[in-house]
């Protein structure tokens, strides 16, 4: 990929040498004319059925391929929560502005995959400052955002209503609560009546009995609302399917009684998200039903899915204007930019990619050009998208209209995501609407239904 010679700092219409292919971001797929068969002639006992097989797309192929590694991948979980957990009450002292002495890199380089999982308690609360910020930034499960509508939706999915606040975890352990923000920083430090998370006497429990909650802070209620529950008194949920966990989160959580009114001993109140299962009637709950909360979104399930730390596409995110007052990117004074903007991150060989794993790449840039601009391997860079648009083929750029803005946030943690970009492409030209969402789980329901029927010539 090799960027066309153009205006400094202007990356016009970045291709491949690939065949250029219209772009259609209903489908995300190239517009090919149906290839003709000669079919041979069929026997009068042979069964035809009535409906078409749809291609399957890039994100579907993503879903299936993640819940394959689910079901091989069978690493310690209970481990790695407890590394978390410990790891935030021994940060939760420091200030998230203020970096102190590092690791030396010999205590880093162990042979050990530099992953969340691999440090232990003793090396993650040594981390301060940006690396701290970065290590637990990467413990949350992001969802990938909706870019087709996945299969089976109203048998092997859950949806919720996503509350609009600030995504959380939220670690109680050793007599103390403490909330970290997505891109790692500290949002609050206080007691409540998690498991472990206020210093009350005779509540203190074993050194073991800490929680992990995956939340959204509510700032006009100070609720904080409960999507998923990560480990529950030292029993990790992990590699517990999302079934498995919702069930928990509903019944375990008032047990405590963290859903109580505000105390001396209980700061903010917790109140677990109500879930649905996928069906004409749960969606019509999850989007146009009553709640407690300023809606911000849909969130979509699937039942098998396991917590998956970083981008899963078994979770995802969609919006639309009824259930969000964000649907389109915006400046910081809330208004909609006249163009789509995107953050990418620079590799080594100049290639600007998005925070997939692996990741996207979109363009390049040249070796002058990076010079000149004092940027390095790592940064992360604000484009704009021109007028040319976008082109994706089977879930990879063909071709980007970019244009260079400069280096992004410094509170920034991560790119975008290769979903996220084409979602907010899709609502500005295309988007995906709650109908299309409703007739593809009436479709299923009448495939159900419908017995197979034997036609003869």
């Amino acid at each position: 990929v090799e960027p066309v010679t153009g205006e400094p700092g202007v990356i016009n219409k970045v291709s491949s040498t690939k065949s250029f292919y219209r772009f259609d971001p209903t489908f995300l797929l190239p517009k090919m004319a149906p290839p003709t068969f000669l079919l041979p002639k069929m026997a009068p006992h042979d069964i035809r059925r009535p409906f078409k097989r749809r291609p399957i797309s890039d994100q579907q192929k993503r879903r299936e391929l993640s819940l394959l590694r689910q079901s091989q991948n069978r690493s310690d979980a209970h481990q790695r929560a407890r590394n978390l957990a410990s790891s935030v009450i021994s940060l939760q002292s420091s200030s998230p502005d203020v970096d102190r002495e590092m690791l030396s890199e010999a205590e880093f380089d162990d042979g050990h995959e530099s992953e969340s999982s691999s440090f232990d308690v003793r090396q993650a609360s040594r981390l301060r400052g940006p690396e701290a910020r970065k290590w637990f930034a990467s413990q949350l499960m992001l969802p990938e955002w909706m870019i087709d509508v996945p299969d089976s939706l109203s048998q092997e999915w859950y949806v919720l209503a996503r509350p609009a606040g600030k995504r959380c975890f939220v670690v109680s352990s050793d007599g103390t609560t403490v909330s970290r923000l997505r891109n790692g920083s500290v949002l609050h430090h206080f007691p409540s009546a998690l498991p472990g998370g206020a210093r009350k006497k005779g509540t203190s429990g074993p050194a073991q009995s800490y929680s992990i909650l995956d939340c959204i802070f509510h700032e006009s209620d100070q609720t904080y609302y409960v999507i998923d529950m990560v480990c529950w008194r030292g029993y990790s949920l992990y590699e517990c399917t999302a079934e498995f966990r919702f069930f928990w989160l509903q019944s375990k959580l008032a047990e405590t009684g963290a859903c109580d009114p505000p105390s001396f001993y209980h700061k903010f109140r917790f109140s677990a998200v109500p879930f649905h299962n996928c069906d004409q009637s749960g969606l019509h709950s999850a989007y146009a039903g009553s709640l407690p909360y300023v809606k911000d979104g849909l969130l979509f399930y699937n039942k098998h899915a396991h917590y998956h730390t970083g981008n899963t596409p078994l979770v995802l995110i969609w919006k639309d204007e009824r259930c969000s007052q964000y649907v389109i990117d915006t400046d910081n004074n809330g208004e909609v930019l006249n163009q789509q903007h995107i953050v990418l991150e620079l590799q080594d060989d100049g290639k600007i990619v998005t925070s997939d794993d692996p990741p996207v790449p979109v363009g390049c840039l040249n070796a002058d050009f990076v010079k000149q601009s004092g940027l390095s391997s790592g940064s992360l860079i604000r484009f704009a998208i021109g007028d040319g648009g976008l082109n994706c083929v089977d879930g990879r750029f063909e071709q980007a209209d970019l244009q260079y803005i400069g280096v992004s946030n410094r509170a920034r943690a991560f790119a975008d995501s290769y979903s996220k970009i084409m979602f907010q492409f899709m609502a500005r030209h295309s988007p995906l609407k709650v109908e299309d969402l409703a007739s593809a789980i009436s479709h299923e329901n009448q495939q159900d239904k419908s017995p197979e029927v034997e036609m003869s010539d």
